[in-house]
């Protein structure tokens, strides 16, 4: 049987990971929640829904507020928190929110992960999120970081409006 790995992921990604099409119906996994301290209260009501489905996988689950709790040894990170642009909000501001957020994730990586952690940014802009984030992973190698990739699909792809 193979050691678990430490998995840090957000709420949308939970059952997908604990029932194993993401890393295999053969490996066990530690998964990793990070929210805000006013918000772990939300987070205990997620733990109680992951213990009543009973997913196979799952081995235990870390709820933490600190970032050291958090990133700690992590084996994967997928990195989903992006500020949501609001009405009326430029994309440069939306652009300097992000790179706070990633930059924090980043510089978390870089301390506490394991340095053969493999980290994937979903957040939009995945590309720019994800080159925010690497910049501040220097003992992280730059292959071990990638982006969502669904800005390059959309753009790859022809549109109906032209067929």
């Amino acid at each position: 049987v193979s050691e678990p790995i430490r998995v840090f992921i957000a709420y949308s990604l939970l059952y997908s990971i604990g029932n194993g099409p993401v890393f295999g119906k053969d490996q066990p996994i530690i998964l990793v929640l990070l929210d805000i301290t006013p918000m772990m209260s939300v987070l205990d009501g997620v733990l109680m829904e992951l213990q009543d489905c009973a997913l196979p996988l799952l081995k235990d689950v870390i709820a933490a507020d600190n970032e050291e709790v958090a990133f700690k040894d992590l084996d994967v990170a997928v990195l989903v928190g992006s500020m949501p642009r609001r009405e009326g909000m430029e994309r440069k501001d939306l652009l300097k929110a992000n790179v706070k957020i990633f930059k924090f994730q980043g510089a978390a990586l870089d301390k506490y992960a394991k340095k053969s952690v493999k980290v994937i940014v979903v957040g939009n802009p995945a590309n720019t999120n994800c080159l925010t984030a690497s910049k501040s992973v220097p003992s992280i190698p730059r292959e071990n970081l990638s982006s969502g990739g669904l800005q390059h699909s959309m753009g790859s792809c022809p549109s109906p409006l032209l067929l």
